[in-house]
């Protein structure tokens, strides 16, 4: 399966560290994504010593394999989230999610990082009762605030994107895409030049609690003040006070060939994902595949025939690649919620956690770790609203989570083809 895109364009020279005895730290990171990376950079920045500590390479996870689509807000509807946390709180936390896009394109130019950044995004409807969906969602962002994209239909919809699939989309020039393998190592590369540590090959055992911190990684231990927790969907039950609260689920992209016909498909150069409950989402490459993701598998184990299954996938959406190649497949799991809302908070007063982004989090990571960076150091406003979003565990106990899981989903499955 596994031949990943990013890895095969990757534009930043990074090498991570090797731990090779006990390292004594302010704060300690567990987790070398976005959110990881980011947060070892604001740290150093802010005079800290850091130590962050990833079990394989730094982005090995989500964070060098999504679909790269920017977007503000969360996993969950803004509908949605007003009801869980209030319509003040709400406006606090969309208001964040422009502030993570702004910081991604703020910290692409300011490390002049090759991650090829692009505005533009379009969410697709294919049914009427989607469509009623976008409208709600225009009225949401009225009430925010927030620029308002046109609802585009009929020919203008197909001068923008050449699908037969669609209704409707909605237009959002907030929104976009990169190439996040090359964002998550040039953030990493920063990190590494404020003087933070990035470990590679370092996977944490065991945490020992207290006023310090104690961190079991192979023969060497790790002393710190502080401890960001953010090994998201990867974290494999390490600290059980996190345990149930995510869900890794499997999702899956591939790439076609470089094709002459592929800017026809989207001429706006737009990030596009639908309404479905397993949506699909895709975009154009820079070198003009047609990048194209979606499926789930909530065993995490790649389904069979994926790059043929991926691309009938595609097919379904552009008649146009019915002879098209499939040169990269790839995957990896994201870290759903219950109500795929982002899960912030502290396991103690010194040690803190971030994770559930649920398919949302290439803006938001990033400002997960700015965030968690300022709590650290005092400031812990902001990153105290994000704990106001109410979160369960998955029922059925660690040993029926997923069968219990796929039994909720069936609904959502059968509704998508309604």
């Amino acid at each position: 399966m596994l031949n990943n895109y990013y890895h095969a364009t990757r534009r930043v020279g990074f090498a991570a560290d090797s731990l090779a005895g006990d390292v004594t730290v302010d704060a300690a990171i567990i987790g070398g994504g976005i959110t990881g990376v980011s947060a070892a950079l604001h740290l150093a920045e802010r005079g800290y010593s850091v130590a962050l500590l990833e079990a394989q390479d730094i982005g090995w996870g989500a964070s060098g394999r999504n679909g790269g689509q920017v977007l503000p807000g969360f996993g969950c509807s803004l509908h949605k989230l007003k009801h869980l946390t209030g319509a003040a709180t709400t406006k606090q936390l969309w208001d964040m999610s422009l502030e993570a896009v702004d910081l991604l394109h703020t910290q692409i130019a300011r490390f002049a990082i090759p991650a090829d950044p692009v505005r533009g995004y379009l969410h697709a409807a294919i049914k009427p009762r989607q469509v009623r969906d976008l409208r709600q969602e225009q009225e949401e962002l009225a009430s925010l605030g927030a620029p308002v994209g046109r609802l585009l239909e009929g020919a203008e919809l197909r001068a923008r994107l050449n699908s037969p699939r669609y209704l409707a989309a909605l237009e959002d020039n907030i929104s976009g895409h990169i190439h996040p393998l090359n964002y998550t190592l040039g953030l990493a590369k920063a990190a590494q030049a404020a003087g933070a540590k990035l470990y590679a090959g370092a996977k944490v055992s065991n945490v020992e609690q207290g006023s310090t911190l104690t961190l079991q990684v192979g023969a060497h231990k790790v002393r710190a003040k502080y401890l960001l927790v953010a090994g998201g969907a990867y974290l494999n039950g390490l600290l059980e006070g996190l345990a149930g609260y995510i869900m890794p689920v499997g999702t899956y992209i591939m790439a076609t060939e470089p094709r002459a016909d592929v800017p026809g498909l989207i001429p706006g150069n737009e990030a596009v994902a639908d309404l479905n409950f397993v949506l699909d989402y895709f975009r154009r490459s820079p070198d003009n595949r047609m990048l194209f993701g979606g499926r789930v598998s909530y065993s995490t184990l790649p389904p069979p025939s994926l790059g043929a299954s991926m691309l009938r996938r595609a097919v379904r959406v552009f008649p146009q690649l019915k002879d098209a190649k499939v040169e990269f497949v790839w995957g990896g799991n994201v870290d759903i919620t219950v109500n795929r809302a982002p899960h912030f908070g502290r396991l103690a007063p010194n040690i803190l956690f971030t994770h559930g982004f649920s398919g949302h989090g290439v803006a938001l990571t990033g400002l997960a770790g700015k965030l968690a960076a300022e709590a650290i150091s005092g400031q812990a406003e902001r990153f105290d609203v994000f704990t106001r979003i109410p979160h369960a565990r998955f029922p059925g106990g660690r040993a029926l989570r997923t069968p219990a899981l796929l039994a909720a989903t069936t609904w959502f499955r059968l509704r998508d083809m309604l």
